[in-house]
């Protein structure tokens, strides 16, 4: 029978109160970064950087949404949003020089980028997977159908370990590009001293957000796989 279980309250509370502050973090450091000054725009510095890096053929592009900045690796395209791409402050050249690092990353065949670029298939499975696999797990636990319930659970848990891996796998490569972007917006003149201190704020409280994302799926995790545990004490 489904019942209100205090342990994945216990599990999932800590995680998810790590990302509202991270969340938060990221929306107040980009808007007061947002209000210092650079030296160009976020379009212009993401040039600079991957020019000075003899990647003349990335292209650079405008996208639509909000803080939707990414690289593409398949046509080695960095798409930055409107506020990132033709704004000149601290905020926009560091999260334009993070997306940079991205290409560099890719141009320079960066280990954890490869490896993260392989577990993408496996975490899109997952992320289709778990969700349904766990919810069916407990409705058949609920007319009783346990031998159903089992296995079902069980898919959960390594759909939730495919999005996990990858998780993992992305830390060091987000870690990487936000210290590529932190060195290089002040080395290449970017930024003063006082944007630099910014740029680093912005990037310092995304982190957060990745790490918080990935204690939040391992805590999801182990609390299906306690679940799978006790189903399993009780046969």
């Amino acid at each position: 029978m489904i019942h209100f279980d205090p342990v994945y309250f216990l599990l999932a509370l800590p995680p998810l109160a790590l990302m509202l502050w991270a969340q938060w973090r990221v929306k107040s450091n980009v808007a007061a970064g947002g209000r210092v000054g650079a030296n160009m725009t976020g379009a212009a510095a993401a040039r600079l950087i991957l020019d000075r890096a003899g990647l003349q053929h990335v292209r650079i592009e405008p996208v639509e949404g909000e803080l939707s900045d990414h690289y593409d690796p398949r046509d080695k395209t960095l798409r930055l949003s409107p506020e990132i791409y033709g704004r000149r402050s601290a905020a926009a050249v560091g999260i334009a020089a993070h997306e940079a690092g991205h290409a560099l990353q890719d141009a320079t065949n960066y280990g954890p980028m490869a490896l993260r670029a392989m577990a993408v298939p496996a975490a899109t499975a997952g992320g289709k997977i778990a969700s349904i696999a766990v919810l069916g797990g407990f409705l058949a636990m609920w007319i009783g159908a346990y031998s159903f319930a089992q296995p079902l659970i069980l898919l959960g848990i390594l759909g939730y370990g495919a999005i996990l891996a990858f998780q993992v796998i992305n830390l060091p490569v987000e870690f990487d590009a936000s210290n590529r972007a932190k060195r290089l917006v002040t080395e290449l003149g970017i930024v003063d001293a006082e944007g630099g201190r910014w740029v680093n704020k912005c990037l310092n409280a995304a982190a957060w957000t990745y790490v918080a994302a990935t204690l939040s799926t391992a805590a999801t995790m182990l609390y299906y796989i306690l679940v799978y545990s006790r189903m399993n004490n009780q046969r």
